[in-house]
């Protein structure tokens, strides 16, 4: 709600002060002059004829109001876009519940995912997950918020364990390999070296070299000893302790280079909310705006309404309420 007009509303002091003198000034329909005075009367028409005055008090308030001229102001983009698609390949082995990130690696690589995808609203996004085999956990939709539930969802232990590095760009591969997008990147990250799957590492990227889709690496964790699970428990859960764990850092850089993407290492929560901000800067989506403003004129339904209660007065004082003045 906008008003073309707003100087109008200064006229509400002045008009204020001229409402208070009017409703101080005795209008009657009929004088009656009395000697000894008069009887006093009640009743609901009595009630009403007091409160006469405010029909056009309120009258005069929607007529300043009209004519600082309110309008309902509707507007309407439409974006031209030249969107990517970006498929996030995520490790959800056993390791990824490693605790040197609080409270642990997977849930902050999944929290600092939904702010990436928060980020890119004209984009496609997929998800596929990896441990020692893929799955696709969502395909590529423009609707960011079924991709931001399906990352929630995300937890260790569905898939056998290991780590298939390979098999997990592959999948990812397979999800953007036909899109007609001008830009077409996978996000692949992960914590530690690939040792299971069909299709190596090396053998995944050349394909993606062969697309024409750019792969980004990310590894995240620290190395050395960390308390990372040990054993799977009969109830599913896993025990935890000290463990040395590597990192093939070697690997992620060469797949990162064969697809002109880049490799990033992520050793805290805040380096790995760095390295998406650097991709999505380095990703950016063109984009094209073009704004159409619309405005409704208002003002003319409260002039309508202002007149329907000055006649409503004026009906009401010289038929059903007519004041007698006594002099």
């Amino acid at each position: 709600m906008t008003f073309a007009n707003p100087l109008w509303f200064l006229l509400a002091l002045p008009v204020g002060w001229l409402l208070w003198r009017w409703s101080h000034t005795p209008r009657a329909a009929m004088r009656v002059p009395v000697s000894t005075g008069y009887i006093t009367a009640t009743g609901w028409r009595v009630i009403l004829g007091k409160n006469l005055n405010w029909f056009h008090r309120l009258a005069l308030a929607l007529l300043i109001v009209a004519m600082a001229r309110p309008q309902r102001l509707w507007t309407e983009e439409k974006v031209k876009a030249d969107a990517l698609d970006i498929v996030l390949a995520m490790d959800i082995s056993p390791s990824m519940l490693s605790r040197d990130f609080e409270p642990d690696r997977l849930a902050v690589a999944k929290q600092v995912a939904i702010d990436f995808v928060e980020k890119r609203p004209h984009d496609r996004i997929g998800l596929v997950a990896f441990s020692a085999e893929a799955f696709t956990q969502c395909p590529l939709t423009a609707d960011k918020k079924v991709v931001q539930n399906f990352i929630r969802e995300l937890t260790v232990g569905r898939l056998e364990d290991g780590t298939a590095i390979g098999m997990g760009l592959a999948t990812a591969l397979n999800r953007i390999k036909t899109s007609e997008a001008k830009s077409k990147i996978v996000i692949l990250l992960t914590d530690g070296e690939n040792n299971a799957g069909d299709i190596s590492p090396i053998q995944a990227t050349e394909i993606a070299g062969t697309l024409g889709i750019r792969v980004y690496t990310v590894g995240i964790g620290t190395e050395g000893y960390v308390m990372s699970p040990v054993q799977r428990s009969p109830n599913g859960s896993y025990l935890f302790s000290p463990r040395y764990v590597t990192f093939d850092t070697e690997l992620l850089q060469q797949m990162a280079a064969m697809t002109n993407g880049r490799f990033f290492r992520a050793y805290s929560e805040q380096d790995l909310a760095g390295i998406y901000n650097e991709i999505d800067r380095l990703e950016k989506t063109r984009i094209e705006v073009s704004t159409f403003q619309r405005t409704t004129e208002l003002g003319g339904y409260l002039i309508l309404t202002a007149l329907i209660f000055l006649i409503l007065e004026l009906m009401l004082r010289w038929t059903f309420i007519r004041t007698i003045l006594i002099i």
